[in-house]
């Protein structure tokens, strides 16, 4: 990306913002903004295009919203490849942590194990749910009815791996687990009234057994008589010319084909099942099902299938048979999941040792996070193997530290250290994240316009700092590039400096027609600027500027004479009337080494008319521009303007004269006790209120009091 090209109309306040952003010779570019002027709103838009989503102006909801944001070719920036960085997310995590890997082979070679026995298992997995009618969670239910977990699937299957050659279970197959085991129903085999009529119904079950011809209790029931009967058809018996005998009583009963066998089966079966006694007892049992549609539906497939009814005085086993006659009915799938996995398993097993040891990308994120923020926690990840693997989450361990080095780390959740820190200290947190995504796509390659919106707000300078150290790092690389916002001053000016941005640095001016960016140049040292253009005093401003600042240097350097002249021009002093450019420069070079000079013509003029001449011109000025010597010399002027107003209305000399400091509060608050209750003055004095507000910090400046002004 060599280019950034914006076009905004009526997007979130914005009503006009068209913009060409150049990343040729920086890859950064920083906006300063005044609160209000278009930076939320700037990072809100950026965010609704990398989302896919429509931006809009909330209040004027009828004004037509258009948004362009196009590379040096014209074509529209893809949306994945912007991404805004917001101040503050409070349950924000990153979605790409996991994809922070430095060995890609163990993790391919994981993958493709994987990939073999995922495809076994879903071979089967399909064949079981047409077998048991569930439609979801049936890997968590074969776990969970096997191996007492949700998510233990192989050692479920691995545990019922000698009793899948019973072929006598495949005459459950036929039964659907999703008919009997719901909620509603578990909960219905669970009450006590019905516990008890199930063990009756199977204690009269177990009577008829016992007194069966061929079937005998707890032995040789009508499952294994089916069972064998299927057996022997399925493997030809009886097409061989072979016959079986039954015991009958005394005597022994010689079966000669299958259908003989099968009706032997079905006729004692019916025997059983169709006795009085066992059907009085399922009644009782049906009577409980009447009020409920579900239930009934349960009873009717029952009576279809009674054989099933003794089964469920033990619905756990009851799963664990129904899963197992699903497993013998597809024997062969089975087999083949479960040789592909043992073979695999070894392979799985070391891997997995072997990426618990491996180096990360997202331990270089931590080591970064850890030793450059200052925060009382460290940070590290638990569930390393897991990671790199399966896909799975990073789960973040948090350590909280004191100051003392000898004091224990103590493990604490997320959520409880939240409440703990400082708002500064939860957006370190926050950032932690903001650091792995942005690590993530660097290891994918992603190119990635950042848009970064304040993101040290509310921070301590040393971790304002160890985020510019950040942001310096990742300037030159992967294929990324930064467009900063922020209405912190010093914040600009650090950023500007430790990243270089020359040329590429812009202050949002706000009018009536929209925002406009206006590139800065002056942000390092705007004395300089001034002193080689304060002779022109078509443009007065800039020597009018420098009067707040020398007068601080006079003063700063023990010279009380040039301090309180100067000091006369900045509050209506006996003298403020007559001091002349002449005078103004010989005070000035008193304190400043360079030789100074203005037009002879203009020599005798005095400041105060120069500097109200300024104004005059300044407050003509379509918009509210961005040059810091216009905004100091108009404060100038409307303090003065506000003193003369307020000593013409005091008109009290003695007053006046004996004022030594703090002159404008002075002689505000005189004012207003004098005018109070004047209903003609109110007017007045909100105006004077602003100035009050305002006026000092735009006067008496130094470095730290750029903010403010600007």
């Amino acid at each position: 990306m060599q280019r950034l090209c914006i076009d905004l109309q009526n997007c979130y306040g914005i009503k006009s913002l068209k913009k060409e952003f150049d990343f040729t010779r920086n890859k950064a570019n920083v906006i300063y903004a005044q609160n209000g002027a278009m930076k939320s709103s700037l990072a809100k838009t950026f965010k609704d295009f990398s989302e896919g989503l429509l931006s809009a102006d909330r209040i004027y909801t009828a004004r037509v919203t258009s948004r362009e944001i196009l590379d040096e070719n014209g074509n529209e920036i893809p949306a994945e490849n912007i991404f805004v960085i917001e101040p503050y997310i409070p349950k924000y995590e990153s979605n790409r942590i996991s994809t922070l890997l430095v060995n890609q082979r163990l993790k391919a070679e994981y993958d493709e194990i994987l990939k073999s026995i995922e495809k076994r298992k879903d071979e089967l997995i399909k064949e079981l749910r047409k077998d048991s009618g569930l439609k979801n969670k049936i890997e968590e239910s074969i776990s969970k009815d096997i191996a007492r977990v949700e998510d233990k699937l192989y050692i479920a299957l691995g545990r019922v791996e000698k009793e899948i050659h019973d072929e006598s279970l495949t005459i459950l197959s036929d039964v659907l687990y999703s008919k009997i085991f719901t909620p509603q129903i578990e909960t219905f085999l669970q009450r006590k009234d019905v516990i008890e009529q199930l063990k009756k119904y199977t204690e009269t079950y177990d009577q008829l057994l016992s007194k069966s011809t061929f079937f005998k209790k707890g032995i040789f029931n009508h499952y294994h008589a089916s069972s064998i009967a299927e057996i022997l058809k399925n493997h030809g018996f009886f097409k061989a010319d072979h016959s079986l005998y039954l015991n009958k009583s005394t005597t022994k009963k010689e079966v000669l084909d299958e259908n003989e066998l099968e009706n032997i089966i079905k006729e004692e079966k019916e025997n059983i099942l169709n006795d009085p006694a066992l059907i009085k007892c399922f009644e009782e049992i049906g009577k409980q099902m009447d009020k409920n549609a579900a239930l009934r539906e349960f009873r009717e497939y029952l009576l279809s299938k009674p054989e099933i009814i003794i089964e469920l005085k033990n619905i756990d086993l009851f799963k664990e048979n129904l899963w197992k006659a699903y497993l013998v009915k597809h024997k062969n799938l089975y087999e083949a999941l479960m040789t592909e996995y043992n073979a695999g398993k070894a392979r799985i097993d070391e891997i997995t040792r072997q990426a618990s040891l491996e180096a990360t990308k997202w331990q270089e994120v931590l080591y970064i996070f850890n030793e450059r923020f200052s925060v009382p926690f460290k940070v590290s990840i638990e569930n390393q193997e897991d990671v790199i693997l399966k896909n799975i989450t990073p789960n973040i361990k948090f350590e909280f530290t004191e100051m003392d080095e000898n004091t224990i780390p103590v493990p604490v959740d997320r959520d409880d250290l939240i409440d703990v820190l400082s708002n500064g200290e939860k957006r370190a947190l926050y950032i932690l994240n903001i650091i792995f995504e942005i690590e993530a796509r660097k290891s994918a390659n992603i190119k990635t316009l950042f848009v970064i919106d304040d993101v040290a707000d509310s921070f301590d300078y040393k971790n304002k700092y160890a985020i510019v150290e950040y942001l310096h790092d990742i300037l030159n690389e992967g294929d990324f590039y930064q467009l900063i916002l922020t209405h912190n001053y010093d914040f600009y000016r650090t950023i500007s400096s430790r990243l270089e941005l020359n040329g590429t640095r812009y202050h949002a001016v706000k009018d009536e027609n929209g925002i406009k960016l206006e590139q800065e140049t002056m942000y390092q040292n705007p004395f300089n600027s001034w002193k080689t253009k304060f002779h022109d005093l078509n443009n007065s401003h800039n020597l009018i500027a420098m009067i707040p600042f020398v007068r601080n240097l006079a003063e700063f350097c023990g010279n009380s004479l040039v301090e309180n002249k100067l000091t006369s021009l900045l509050h209506i002093k006996s003298d403020t009337d007559t001091i002349t450019i002449k005078e103004l420069l010989e005070n000035f070079r008193e304190i400043l080494s360079d030789n100074l000079n203005c037009p002879n013509e203009r020599l005798d003029s005095t400041v105060k008319q120069i500097i109200y001449e300024a104004a005059e011109k300044l407050i003509l000025e379509p918009s509210e521009g961005i040059e810091l010597d216009k905004k100091i010399a108009l404060s100038i002027a409307i303090r003065l303007k506000t003193e003369e107003f307020l000593i013409n209305k005091i008109n009290d000399l003695n007053f006046i004269n004996n004022i030594n400091s703090n002159q404008t509060g002075k002689l505000i608050r005189k004012y207003k006790k004098l005018y109070m209750t004047n209903i003609n003055e109110k007017n007045n004095m909100k105006i004077i209120e602003r100035v009050n507000l305002m006026t000092p910090e735009n006067i008496h400046i130094n470095s730290f009091m750029y903010e403010p002004i600007i």
